[in-house]
């Protein structure tokens, strides 16, 4: 599974690096590991895939068919990977109000590993939500 992961681990550091990048372009200092360089990193990509779609005359949104096959299966994919997301997102946020330092340690360590795993989870809901649009081939 390691070897799997490793092309998503390096994709997200170069996502990372670039809205760390960013962030100290405008002058704020950010740790290497830190959320904010994370979340502009996000940004940034989602803004430059929205753009490039634009450009090529699509929509970014996937507009699945709900009698087509891997729709139910697509949504809840989604469903899961923004959980997951949120989790991630409101830990960040709340992790100061935890009184256990092993607590935050276990949570912490718990929710990156959901941030690794939510990138395949979106993949392949999207990937279930656009194959629910396609005619079946007999």
């Amino acid at each position: 599974m390691a070897w799997l992961l490793i092309p998503q681990t390096l994709a997200m550091g170069w996502v990372a690096f670039g809205g760390r990048m960013v962030l100290e372009l405008f002058g704020m200092g950010t740790q290497e590991e830190g959320i904010p360089g994370r979340i502009v990193g996000a940004l940034l990509l989602l803004i430059t895939v929205f753009m490039i779609r634009r450009l090529l005359g699509g929509t970014l949104p996937i507009v699945g068919n709900p009698d087509g096959n891997g729709y139910r299966f697509g949504q809840r994919l989604i469903l899961a990977g923004n959980i997951l997301a949120a989790s991630l997102f409101v830990f960040q946020l709340t992790w100061h109000w935890l009184p256990s330092s092993v607590v935050v340690m276990l949570l912490a360590q718990l929710t990156s590993a959901f941030g690794y795993w939510v990138m395949p989870i979106w993949a392949i809901g999207f990937s279930m939500l656009y194959q629910s649009t396609q005619t079946a081939l007999r």
